[in-house]
């Protein structure tokens, strides 16, 4: 059973960019995997696939699609590309970006290190679009959209979580 505070887990959850060379048991892919399609999606039209690549060759393609803040992909374990199919929903990004969201705080809460790599609206060192590459790595149709990839892995060293200090409480405000 997992246990753990939420808010403690919104506090531990940092992005882990350095991967042991540890692989990461089936048992916290198969919860990861399971809680981006627990995400709630508009309209429950669930238009999201999770294409898991652990394929070292294919994650350094993907290390290498954007400019700048991929190459991590190159060193972990797996990587989770979050594919929403965009003929079936409007709210692809929205739908997507809580997969993504989802994934990343079910990792915490297994001890599995991750990132999330944007690529929607992003571009490669040659100025490519980002979505564009990864398509055609993955050989899937235009109308699917990437919003971004998740890398896995077991981190490299332990990074410190976050406080309530931390929290810049001047950004709530009340409405009357």
């Amino acid at each position: 059973m997992i246990t753990m505070e939420f808010i403690d887990l919104l506090l531990k959850r940092r992005s882990v960019r350095e991967f042991a060379d540890d692989n990461i048991t089936k048992f916290q892919l198969n919860k990861i995997l399971e809680a981006g399609l627990l995400a709630p999606t508009s309209r429950n039209l669930k238009p999201c696939n999770l294409l898991v690549v652990s394929n070292k060759d294919t994650l350094k393609q993907l290390a290498d699609v954007k400019k700048s803040g991929s190459k991590f992909l190159a060193d972990a374990d797996k990587a989770v590309i979050v594919v929403a199919d965009s003929l079936k929903s409007d709210t692809w990004i929205e739908d997507s970006s809580i997969s993504l969201a989802y994934m990343q705080l079910m990792a915490t809460s297994l001890d599995v290190g991750s990132c999330w790599v944007q690529i929607h609206l992003r571009k490669s060192k040659n100025d490519e679009d980002c979505e564009k590459l990864v398509r055609d790595i993955i050989k899937i149709d235009d109308f699917y959209r990437i919003v971004g990839i998740l890398a896995l892995g077991i981190p490299k060293k332990d990074i410190e979580p976050h406080t309530i200090d931390d929290i810049d409480k001047d950004k709530i405000h009340f409405l009357v």
